[in-house]
């Protein structure tokens, strides 16, 4: 994984960074930047995902730190009138019959785009549940690109994007680690809040 200098890629997105910097300073919210800064194709987690401002934080985030932000939605987002705008916001319909395919779109585009930024919320849902979907971490591992932990905390009013990791295929190994990144943030609904575990955490995902 690259890193890059806080003053990479200034001239990128103009006016979406400056629509960015424009909520934070409206907003009651604190956008801590990324230190340090990470260049190149990443899958970025969206958690504690418990409300729809979650989607408004992740454009901000993403369009702060000058990123193209490509984000994972169910098939009802793009019906009519609104499937070229989710399109142009970044939005890729799921067809939850065919994952396979998916995955397989996403390897092609990061090998074509080498600073693609695809946002994954593994909560699936904004209410509580009992575990998360593992999407973000098959994708992150067909992909061989890095995991990015982004998060909204309201007990301290911040959001960003947070540590980089490489995942090893040790499920168990990887997910104690985004445990622990994950355990003192809340989500903008505490009360609906999904702990970081997947069903099935049990031996590789190479196996």
């Amino acid at each position: 994984m690259k890193t890059r200098p806080p003053a990479a890629g200034a001239a990128r997105l103009p006016i979406r960074h400056s629509i960015a910097r424009i909520f934070w300073i409206l907003s009651r919210w604190t956008f801590v930047p990324e230190s340090p800064r990470v260049d190149g194709a990443r899958v970025i987690i969206g958690a504690p995902h418990t409300s729809n401002w979650d989607f408004i934080f992740m454009l901000c985030i993403s369009w702060n730190e000058r990123l193209r932000p490509r984000w994972l939605g169910k098939k009802s987002l793009f019906a009519g009138w609104r499937g070229p705008f989710m399109r142009a916001l970044g939005g890729i319909p799921v067809d939850r019959s065919n994952p396979a395919g998916l995955v397989e779109s996403l390897v092609a585009q990061v090998r074509t785009h080498d600073d693609l930024a695809i946002v994954v919320t593994p909560e699936g849902t904004r209410s509580a549940g009992t575990d998360w979907r593992s999407g973000f971490y098959r994708i992150a591992r067909a992909t061989g690109v890095p995991l990015t932990l982004g998060y909204v905390d309201r007990p301290t009013r911040t959001c960003g994007l947070g540590e980089t990791l490489r995942l090893t295929g040790d499920v168990a190994s990887d997910m104690d680690r985004i445990r622990a990144f994950y355990a003192d943030k809340s989500g903008l609904r505490p009360q609906l809040r999904t702990e970081p575990r997947l069903r099935d955490e049990t031996g590789r995902a190479d196996d």
